[in-house]
């Protein structure tokens, strides 16, 4: 139980970093709403249409990361409970493979995200296209 408290602050820094900056974006060319604007104000039509595209209903990445979560916690929680078995500790081994899972299957969703699926990326690029700004590409 000591070793996984002194892993959370390592998982939350492995969290922010795969939902902050590990995420496909879209590039903007630099036209004149960009130099009106400023790169801060991009940036944040950039969040604004990703954040659109999540709530539309496509494929996007919260639907995905979610999907991968609950299919990886069932099956963690199955090994784990079986190894724990073997150990005497079925319950606590159900929890840790659980969580495991649950945490595997979410950092795997959101690298399968919707960020590559076609018709997300049609929609931020509209929505952005909309806004003035012009999509080179994603990366």
């Amino acid at each position: 139980m000591k070793r996984i408290k002194h892993m959370q602050p390592a998982i939350l820094v492995l969290l922010a970093c795969v939902v902050a900056g590990c995420a496909a974006r879209p590039m903007l060319y630099p036209n004149a709403t960009v130099q009106r604007g400023g790169q801060a104000a991009a940036d944040q039509a950039v969040n604004d249409c990703l954040t659109r595209a999540d709530t539309a209903n496509l494929s996007g990445p919260g639907a995905s990361a979610a999907k991968g979560a609950a299919v990886g916690a069932g099956g963690g929680a199955a090994v784990g409970a079986a190894v724990g078995a073997v150990y005497g500790r079925a319950g606590r081994g159900a929890a840790a493979g659980a969580a495991g899972g649950g945490t595997g299957g979410f950092l795997g969703g959101l690298f399968r995200s919707g960020h590559n699926d076609p018709i997300y990326r049609a929609y931020v690029n509209r929505c952005l296209n909309d806004s003035g700004y012009d999509v080179i590409g994603w990366r």
